[in-house]
């Protein structure tokens, strides 16, 4: 094993054949400061590179929790029409987007002057029955996917078509479970940097207006031969 440093986190992380961005030194770095005792986090990752973690937030990041599908559709905007977004994970059929500190205390408020959730839909504007968005800040924890999944492969999808390791890709299916053989706890955009990117509420807030948009113009459900969706994180601010 490497030790922490600038070097892979793993060297399963650093292998070309994944095709997708792992959990480098430096993202795992960024994890562990989030904690206490970064120190005895990154000593645990060692001995149990395969197991999730439980972090707090509002110190390094605040995290906003969607359903999957519509986590997905806010994900989608922010890579094709937006600034790319920071650290993204899927636990238990939650998308969590890792997001700047005071995201959760701000971006409910924000929300709620969208008239969020408003039953009456606008042409262009809000919908009906989107989902809510939780938002953990100061005082709450979330369970963060391991660095390694089971078996040594890098907790981050590889896609299909070999693409580049500056690369991650997103599942397209709509179950609240992840599929079989698919782990219920998975990076989908993996933190590779000590200091990344995090987007605030004003980004949040318009991704996720774009995506319930988005929901009343097409099924919410992709074919089942989809492609899973490919993000360049090489765009990351």
């Amino acid at each position: 094993m490497s030790p922490i440093g600038n070097e892979p986190f793993f060297d399963q992380c650093d292998d070309r054949r994944h095709g997708a961005t792992g959990v480098t030194a430096e993202g795992a770095a960024w994890l562990a400061s989030a904690g206490t005792y970064p120190r005895s986090t990154l000593a645990f990752w060692r001995e149990r590179p395969d197991a999730p973690v439980v972090l707090p937030c509002g110190i390094a990041f605040d995290v906003v929790n969607a359903p999957v599908i519509f986590g997905r559709r806010m994900l989608d905007r922010l890579w094709d029409e937006g600034p790319g977004s920071g650290p993204v994970a899927v636990h238990r059929g939650r998308m969590l987007l890792f997001a700047a500190p005071g995201t959760a205390q701000r971006l409910p408020s924000l929300l709620e002057w969208e008239e969020w959730g408003s039953s009456v839909g606008r042409e262009g504007g809000r919908t009906e029955d989107v989902p809510p968005l939780l938002c953990h800040g100061t005082g709450d924890a979330v369970t963060v996917p391991a660095p390694v999944l089971a078996g040594g492969t890098p907790a981050s999808h590889a896609a299909a078509d070999g693409t580049p390791v500056a690369r991650a890709t997103v599942d397209a299916g709509p179950a609240d479970d992840a599929p079989a053989g698919r782990p219920a706890s998975r990076w989908l955009v993996a933190p590779d940097t000590r200091h990344p990117w995090l987007p605030g509420p004003e980004i949040l807030l318009w991704a996720a207006v774009r995506a319930a948009r988005a929901a009343v113009r097409i099924s919410i459900f992709p074919p089942a031969d989809q492609d899973a969706k490919v993000y360049d994180v090489s765009r990351r601010r």
